[in-house]
């Protein structure tokens, strides 16, 4: 376990591969087509006029469908070990959620943390 925390050092990484995975899955999902089979597109006031034109989907090319499956195995294969990792078992239960949201934060980069902190204010805005 590292001083500043009560985590064991192996669970801060996965914790810390795990939000790299999401974050490398969100930056390849957003540079694929709109849509994974091809779909005609449409222009603004035809459907959804609150996102314009939106041009035809050629769909995923299937080298961009496996990759997807692969970085989605991967993320499931991180969550499980960090959710069955020993740790939690000597957590009580009253407080086992808010050790994992401390875990997540202390382990989420700068920026990632910046931008959730943004998310949830919206969100807690939104919520009201």
């Amino acid at each position: 376990m590292t001083a500043e925390s009560s985590f064991p050092d192996d669970l801060l990484q996965l914790q810390e591969r795990l939000h790299r995975a999401h974050a490398e899955h969100r930056v390849h999902l957003a540079a694929l087509p709109w849509s994974v089979e091809p779909m005609k597109g449409w222009t603004r006031g035809e459907r959804y006029s609150h996102r314009g034109d939106v041009p035809d989907s050629p769909g995923w090319t299937d080298e961009q469908k496996a990759t997807v499956d692969r970085m989605w195995a991967e993320i499931r294969e991180l969550s499980i070990k960090v959710v069955e990792h020993p740790h939690w078992k000597g957590v009580s239960a009253d407080t086992l959620v808010e050790s994992r949201m401390r875990l997540k934060r202390q382990t989420r980069p700068t920026e990632t943390v910046e931008a959730a902190e943004t998310r949830e204010a919206s969100e807690t805005v939104g919520a009201t």
